[in-house]
């Protein structure tokens, strides 16, 4: 069985990475699953670090004993997971974590999430003004069609990397004048409660995969037709009034969302 520890190429990115494991040709596990196990070993303990190229296929297949077939799954699998980047013509890199947002049992907003984390988000406007609530939002937040809604539209970005583009809408008469603050480094929620006494009770998410419009693509960074994760959002007062629906388009490759499940008590 050939052996294990043998450095990556040479060639862009940092160098270094090098794979301690070996398959086990005794065990019934398939060999791709086997490699993708050990990949997943040397980045989450830290032993190749974010950023650091990891040994190419031809290597992968010379030191370990396997096929091309089996290298590619393996690394397809830990790409899709998030844990590996490919760089054209560069090779396959050990990717940043991916954001992480909370969905339920703490409804906070993103930049109060990030900030959390110990992040930076920052915040570009794209949009912001009085306008009649097109038939979905005025259904949603329970007004007659045309009703004025203040709308938000910004793009957030976490560490200067563009990660979600969202747009807001509330009812005008419940936020006058929010309109006219500048949240490029404010939070939404933080504001609601400070200027408007608006604490939100509880909320509902709702997510989808869509594919990026070339004006997401070029916003986001990314390619025309990447996936991106699309939530709804719906937030409500204590007596069951909606005070804000939003849409967020997240970069597919950059997010983590946790789910809280809480079993509720058998009679």
């Amino acid at each position: 069985m050939a052996g294990a520890g043998s450095s990556a190429a040479n060639g862009g990115g940092t160098q270094g990475a090098a794979i301690s494991g070996a398959i086990d040709r005794d065990s019934p596990v398939p060999y791709y699953h086997q490699l993708k196990e050990l990949l997943r070993d040397e980045i989450l303990s830290g032993r190749w670090p974010v950023g650091v190229r990891i040994p190419s296929e031809p290597e992968l297949c010379r030191v370990l004993d396997v096929s091309r077939t089996v290298v590619r799954q393996a690394i397809g699998d830990l790409g899709h997971a998030g844990l590996l980047r490919r760089r054209k013509g560069l090779g396959t890199f050990v990717a940043e974590p991916k954001i992480h947002e909370r969905l339920v049992q703490s409804l906070t907003g993103f930049h109060d999430d990030m900030l959390a984390q110990g992040r930076v988000p920052k915040t570009r406007v794209l949009d912001q003004r009085v306008a009649p609530a097109p038939k979905v939002v005025a259904r949603v937040l329970g007004l007659p069609e045309g009703t004025p809604v203040v709308m938000i539209e910004r793009l957030r970005s976490v560490d200067d990397e563009p990660i979600v583009i969202v747009t807001t809408y509330l009812p005008q008469i419940l936020v006058p004048g929010l309109e006219a603050i500048d949240f490029t480094d404010r939070s939404l929620y933080q504001t609601l409660a400070t200027r408007y006494g608006i604490e939100i009770e509880r909320g509902r998410r709702l997510l989808e995969s869509i594919a990026a419009t070339a004006g997401d693509a070029e916003l986001l960074d990314i390619k025309p037709g990447a996936p991106l994760l699309f939530i709804r959002s719906f937030a409500f007062l204590p007596d069951g009034q909606a005070i804000e629906y939003y849409e967020a388009r997240h970069r597919g490759d950059r997010t983590l969302l946790e789910v809280d499940l809480v079993r509720q008590p058998t009679s």
